[in-house]
């Protein structure tokens, strides 16, 4: 039987290894897999530095003694206990020896141990391929408004209702503005970013409409892949307002942790002196130093976030004037479980 296996096969097996080493399966990895390196940063270094100063025949030699012993290793503490019918799949670079060599050791054991052919090579250029076509079958309804008026607590109450949501600023762990960086870890890679929209993107059925938020084309450090971007900016819009106190409620919960560390957020601040005035900026870093966290956020939304985020709505969601409207301050109790379902119905009548 074929040990090789391609792409399309993945969903078909019970786990997923990459044996690569930490740095590599750190920096993007097919999701759901797991790390058990055959050789690790510091031993990859090594090996490949005999085989670049000594020779190649003493570098395998070297190379295939710690390669033995990770397996061995693998063996007893992350595979044990698993069952004579477990089915995994094996991947490294570009499904060369390293995947091979555990992919052959566990088939002798007796499990069913596939290797993926290209390996991770082959499954990057498939997320790339994915990403320039998939996008082009999916309708997107796109909740558009100001900062602070709960467009991604909408979106949590959405999902709650069955519907088909991307979440942009979740997957790539940050809120999209100034002071958008999480307080839960850094962003994933870029690479790792793009294999978790593929994820979600391949989830989506073509005859439903996924709900998401207005974007610029970069989230913090990332950027939205082109044809995703483009398809998103045909969507239909939805508004979503709300008066400046409800706004700078919101913003002052969702930013404990830049509050709680005021330098952190002057540095932030600072980054904003190309677009106005020294005078403007040093009242910001005033309004931090008194802690008057209320007037620093509604200032700062009045002055910066409020005009940036109309001009590049306007530009960029050409259907936004066309838009239906809710308001937050319409609704009492549970109020964005409430809007989210008046949207759900709107989109509805309008897609009928």
């Amino acid at each position: 039987m074929n040990r090789l296996v391609g792409i399309e096969q993945i969903l078909e097996f019970d786990e997923i290894i990459d044996v690569r080493s930490p740095s590599e399966f750190g920096l993007d990895h097919i999701p759901n897999a797991i790390n058990a390196p055959v050789l690790n940063d510091q031993e990859r270094e090594e090996v490949g530095t005999i085989y670049k100063q000594v020779n190649p025949f003493e570098a395998k030699q070297v190379g295939a003694s710690i390669v033995a012993r990770n397996i061995a290793s693998a063996i007893d503490h992350i595979f044990a206990g698993r069952s004579k019918k477990w089915k995994p799949l094996i991947y490294c670079w570009r499904g060369g020896q390293r995947s091979a060599a555990m992919t052959h050791i566990l088939r002798q054991i007796g499990w069913n141990a596939h290797q993926l052919e290209g390996g991770y090579k082959a499954y990057r250029k498939y997320v790339i391929d994915k990403l320039e076509q998939k996008p082009e079958g999916l309708t997107f309804v796109v909740l558009c408004g100001l900062t602070g008026v709960g467009k991604t607590t909408i979106l949590q109450e959405l999902a709650k209702k069955d519907q088909q949501v991307l979440d942009l600023e979740e997957l790539a762990n940050h809120k999209g503005s100034l002071l958008g960086k999480s307080a839960t870890g850094d962003q994933p890679s870029q690479k790792h970013f793009e294999t978790l929209l593929w994820e979600k993107l391949r989830r989506f059925k073509p005859s439903q409409v996924i709900f998401t938020e207005s974007e610029s084309k970069k989230i913090g450090s990332l950027r939205i892949p082109e044809k995703l971007m483009n398809r998103i900016r045909l969507g239909d819009t939805i508004r979503i307002e709300a008066a400046i106190d409800k706004r700078i409620d919101l913003i002052v919960e969702e930013y404990p942790h830049f509050l709680a560390n005021p330098d952190r957020l002057k540095e932030a601040i600072r980054s904003l002196q190309q677009l106005h005035s020294n005078k403007i900026v040093q009242e910001w870093e005033g309004l931090i130093d008194k802690q008057n966290w209320r007037e620093f956020v509604g200032d700062i939304m009045i002055k910066h976030y409020d005009p940036a985020y109309q001009k590049s709505s306007i530009q960029n969601f050409p259907k936004l004037s066309s838009a239906t409207t809710f308001r937050v301050d319409d609704y009492a109790n549970n109020k964005y479980e409430k809007i989210a379902t008046d949207i759900i119905s709107s989109t509805n009548k309008n897609t009928i």
